[in-house]
């Protein structure tokens, strides 16, 4: 088991484009969502894996992260997901000795940008890059799920200050 500890943030400017170390589209689909967590599969070029996440505690969280067949995972978003995908690119951004992940969304969240940083511990400290808005990672309106419901709910793609304004 591993312990995830992030931050997520608003992406205000494209200033983080200029550190790319890495980049990979990933499709991700909501197997199931209990009280306090979720399972999803997630796919990339090249592989699936199957993500169970626990209860938040603070900034972190369990989390158990397992490698399927790829025709399986392929399988699960058709059949199990009921066309709930979350479509994004995910840069990677070295920034401050940190790698940041900067996912950039197609498709139902096209347009959204946000930024998240995977940490050691809370209080560990780092330099913020300038592109970093608003911090968002307790704010229920971003997490993946709220983000499609509300997107399913509006018939079309919802802006940032949709999200901002929407009550929950």
């Amino acid at each position: 088991m591993r312990f995830e500890i992030e931050r997520k943030f608003l992406v205000v400017h494209d200033g983080w484009k200029a550190g790319v170390i890495g980049r990979r589209r990933l499709t991700d689909g909501l197997v199931g969502q209990f009280e306090n967590g979720k399972v999803r599969v997630r796919l990339d070029e090249e592989r699936a894996y199957l993500t169970v996440k626990g209860e938040r505690q603070g900034l972190g969280r369990p989390e158990f992260e397992y490698e399927i067949p790829r025709a399986d995972g392929e399988a699960m978003l058709r059949l199990v997901c009921d066309a709930c995908l979350i479509e994004k690119t995910r840069h990677r951004v070295l920034h401050g000795g940190l790698i940041w992940e900067v996912d950039v969304y197609n498709g139902a969240l096209e347009g959204m940008i946000l930024a998240e940083v995977e940490l050691e511990h809370e209080a560990q400290t780092y330099s913020p890059p300038d592109w970093l808005g608003r911090e968002v990672t307790a704010d229920p309106r971003f997490r993946q799920s709220t983000l499609l419901r509300l997107s399913r709910e509006a018939g079309r793609t919802v802006t940032l200050d949709e999200v901002l304004s929407a009550v929950l």
